[in-house]
């Protein structure tokens, strides 16, 4: 998100607005904002290389707490902010954080896992009083100036992404030896490709703890466009945005386009989105029936891609190539693609296997080296995050499952593991099996099947009971929504359960 020449060419050009107070943040203010906190940073020990995390809503705040680490090249982690503190401090911890950037929202989590987590040298809270160990951000860098810092760097994000282990993994990359200044050859790929320009207006419907929006802003800013940015979803208030805001450019996930759908029809034809140009999509499969309604409404202005955040690869379509590749995730624009089975060797065109790809850009979870070797071939030449798909003949790809049993609802990837885990936890539990159901409107939703413990009676009660288990332990999001009861899991005489013949009953019942 460094803003470069901006602030001081267009000063007073808002570089972004929330969606729901109007706050508006200039160039100028973010450079001066994002220069003092870069000096705090400096002076409370972080140097190059080092990591520190953002826990928060969308707020005013964000976009500056994450552009101080891109100039001070340091890595900085968005946590969700869904999260409990359990999770939060396993992140802090993983990471190293040094140092946790959070809001009133979110502050007794906060405190909560700082408790957990003792090796964070400093908190911040963005909007609320200094109170004990967390300092109030305005009074912290109010003595530093608002020019740059002496060694500015160039820093990157280390986002987590969870594992089939259940336990999150920060995704890590070489830090490039850039000042913030100097461009990124991805960066210029991604502006020739969607067209970024200066006099865009981008609107962010999405949190900006995830990959896409985050990395969407950022390239806004970079290029001295203006992002809107919105608290939270609502689908009529997205398209009154887009008349008032004139915007240009969007980045949604599917869900978007379904609630956006079921909208009267006298709502959507209320406004007026001739001023939208690239509307880009990802995150999770979108059925064909809701894409071509969407590109119906909206014109061929509907762009597709796939890429997981460990940047192994990057395929795209516009809507004219899906239109006539429905279904597909386009072809590859990035990365060495390979579609290889269980014995790593390729299939036949048109065949379902393994997604591989000659790593794009080089990763590692951080201090995890066997889930990075789990990640890798045997001779370390590519890289898979275990998706399934195949390529037809005019090299398009399409995508036939995800990594192994992750459950993607409304644009949020979740691995069940972690809940699984849990719930074997339980007394009354023998066995437990996590997986993803159909949602109509989310996609799919997260559901349990449960072998009680002998003698306990498997009924409502039960179920809510440990529902409320789940809830005490994890985000909401991670928890089954229901679960279903039965008296044997079926387990493989290796142990390892066939989750795969209870999920199937499920999706074909749909």
């Amino acid at each position: 998100m460094y803003p470069g020449e901006t602030p001081h060419k267009h000063p007073n050009r808002p570089a972004f607005i929330m969606a729901d107070s109007g706050e508006t943040v200039t160039y100028a203010e973010l450079e001066a904002r994002s220069n003092r906190l870069a000096h705090f940073l400096r002076s409370q020990g972080l140097n190059r290389l080092d990591h520190y995390s953002v826990f928060m809503e969308n707020n005013p705040r964000y976009i500056e707490s994450c552009t101080a680490g891109e100039r001070a090249g340091l890595y900085y982690t968005c946590i969700n902010s869904y999260l409990t503190a359990e999770e939060v401090a396993y992140i802090l911890r993983n990471s190293e954080s040094k140092l946790l950037i959070t809001s009133s929202a979110r502050v007794e989590v906060t405190r909560a896992a700082h408790e957990l987590a003792p090796d964070v040298r400093c908190c911040l809270i963005v909007d609320g009083p200094t109170d004990g160990e967390i300092l109030n951000l305005d009074e912290a860098v109010a003595s530093f100036p608002g020019t740059p810092i002496a060694d500015e760097w160039l820093g990157t994000p280390m986002l987590y992404s969870s594992g089939t282990t259940g336990r999150p993994k920060g995704i890590l990359r070489p830090l490039p030896e850039n000042q913030p200044s100097e461009p990124l050859p991805i960066f210029d790929f991604l502006v020739a490709l969607w067209k970024y320009r200066e006099d865009m207006t981008y609107l962010s419907p999405a949190p900006l703890y995830h990959a896409a929006p985050l990395a969407a802003v950022s390239l806004t800013i970079q290029c001295g466009g203006t992002a809107v940015i919105m608290e939270r979803f609502d689908p009529e208030r997205y398209l009154a945005l887009i008349e008032q805001h004139q915007v240009t450019h969007s980045q949604l996930v599917p869900t978007m386009f379904s609630r956006m759908l079921k909208l009267p029809e006298e709502t959507r034809a209320r406004y007026d989105l001739s001023s939208l140009e690239v509307a880009i999509h990802a995150a999770a499969p979108c059925p064909v029936q809701v894409k071509e309604q969407m590109i119906d409404w909206w014109g061929p202005i509907i762009d597709e891609y796939y890429g997981a955040t460990e940047g192994l690869g990057f395929t795209a379509c516009t809507s004219e190539e899906w239109l006539a590749h429905k279904g597909s995730v386009g072809r590859v624009l990035l990365g060495d693609l390979h579609i290889l089975d269980d014995d790593m060797q390729p299939v036949e065109q048109g065949t379902a296997g393994q997604v591989w790809f000659k790593t794009a850009t080089d990763f590692e979870y951080f201090n995890d080296p066997e889930k990075t070797a789990e990640a890798r071939s045997p001779d370390g030449t590519m890289s898979t995050v275990g998706d399934i798909g195949y390529v037809d003949a005019d090299g398009y790809m399409y995508l036939t499952d995800r990594a192994t049993f992750m459950i993607i609802s409304g644009g949020v990837n979740i691995y069940p593991q972690e809940s699984e885990n849990l719930l074997i936890t339980h007394p009354k539990v023998m066995d437990a099996a996590v997986f993803g159901v159909p949602n109509a409107d989310l996609g799919e939703e997260v559901k349990a099947v449960v072998q009680p413990l002998a003698g306990v009676d498997a009924d409502g009660q039960l179920e809510q009971e440990l529902i409320a288990f789940c809830k005490e332990h994890l985000a909401s999001i991670k928890c089954p929504r229901t679960i279903d009861f039965s008296g044997q899991l079926p387990r493989l005489p290796t142990g390892k359960l066939y989750k795969r013949e209870l999920r199937d009953k499920y999706w074909q019942q749909s």
